[in-house]
């Protein structure tokens, strides 16, 4: 009998994410599930050879639980011929909200959207990622909230509070050079600079209205908010929320491409799809299509 392999993640949903997982249960009650904690995967490509033909994996977490997925089964050889579906059980579930789905819709099939994914070089490090990768103070956000969490994983952590905080008071800007596809754009008072596959990060923010992460030529889109002062963007952020931002073409610029390279003039905070990366300098995103 075909089974469901249900990789869920107990740490999503401040520490809910393995009850939450339980709702498959009650959506797919024809199917032969198996649950498997994420965390209890020592070797993905063992959990893949034990599959028959017909089985299919539901994946149940947040963004990150995602991104850690693609990147093991890329390591691990996975060839993406089974069904892939996803579930949200995390927080922010931007990747979701980016598909225009909720959790009432149930499980959904991703293989198409996990496939031909760009690639971030940081820090010696190399990932896929699935929504996008945060620079500036989204980056100092996702820092503060693992902080505000570490003493209580089922702290909720208001990462707008934590924004706005920091635009008032404890982030400073950057200047920065933003290369696309060979050409160097120079900014000075930079607070974000993220390059996205989707639309959405950070929890709801609408960063990149116009990017589509299955658009025929594969680019990603580098979006830039410099300049103002911190009373200035305070009043301009929350417009980001739906997209609207990128209508103040004085402090926001967009570019579109497949190579692109991001260096502050000192290092700061980075998050790859939610997941945190302290002290850099510099990142380069490749696309799938640059890589050829």
């Amino acid at each position: 009998m075909m089974k469901t392999y249900v990789l869920y993640n107990n740490k999503s949903n401040n520490g809910k994410g393995g009850g939450t997982a339980r709702k498959v249960g009650d959506i797919w009650k024809d199917k032969d599930l198996v649950f498997v904690d994420v965390f209890s995967i020592d070797d993905y490509k063992e959990l893949f050879s034990k599959l028959q033909p017909d089985d299919e994996i539901c994946i149940c977490g947040g963004d990150g639980t995602l991104n850690h997925f693609v990147n093991d089964a890329n390591d691990a050889g996975f060839d993406n011929s089974k069904k892939v579906y996803f579930y949200p059980t995390g927080t922010g579930n931007d990747f979701f909200n980016d598909l225009g789905k909720t959790a009432e819709d149930g499980p959904v099939e991703i293989n198409k959207y996990i496939v031909n994914l760009p690639t971030v070089k940081v820090n010696g490090m190399k990932r896929l990622f699935v929504n996008g990768i945060g620079y500036g103070i989204d980056g100092y956000c996702c820092e503060e909230g693992d902080r505000q969490r570490s003493s209580d994983i089922t702290k909720e952590i208001n990462y707008t509070s934590i924004a706005i905080q920091g635009l008032l008071f404890h982030y400073k800007p950057t200047n920065a050079e933003i290369t696309v596809d060979g050409v160097t754009h120079k900014f000075e008072k930079v607070w974000l600079a993220p390059t996205m596959n989707g639309r959405f990060y950070g929890g709801g923010m609408m960063a990149t209205p116009g990017q589509d992460r299955l658009n025929p030529e594969r680019t990603v889109t580098t979006m830039v908010m410099f300049g103002k002062g911190k009373l200035g963007t305070l009043i301009a952020f929350p417009t980001i929320f739906k997209g609207e931002h990128v209508k103040k073409e004085k402090i926001v610029k967009i570019f579109k491409g497949k190579n692109v390279t991001v260096k502050f003039d000192r290092p700061v905070a980075l998050q790859i799809d939610g997941e945190t990366v302290l002290n850099v300098s510099e990142y380069s995103v490749e696309t799938a299509e640059a890589q050829k």
